[in-house]
């Protein structure tokens, strides 16, 4: 029988692998009305995560990595320059 870390953890794994899923579906569709449709159940998808995620947080079953300093913040916004991605 599994704990219910392991639980809350798979439970993530495939809440994440859905919204990766969404994200596909929704820029490949044409269908305007489908295209909304996957939109509103990514909304709920998200807030399923973010309601699962507070839990694990709560009870320590998911402990996030430390916060980015200013350097690596800017050094990712630098990235995303257009002027970087051309190259």
């Amino acid at each position: 029988m599994m704990d219910e870390k392991t639980m809350v953890s798979d439970a993530l794994v495939g809440i994440n692998g859905e919204l990766k899923a969404y994200a596909d579906y929704i820029t490949q569709t044409e269908n305007p009305q489908l295209k909304q449709t996957l939109k509103q159940m990514r909304n709920k998808t998200e807030t399923a995560q973010e309601q699962l995620y507070q839990i694990a947080r709560e009870k320590s079953y998911y402990v996030p990595a430390d916060k980015a300093s200013q350097e690596e913040i800017a050094h990712v916004r630098s990235l995303f320059k257009p002027e970087s991605m051309l190259g």
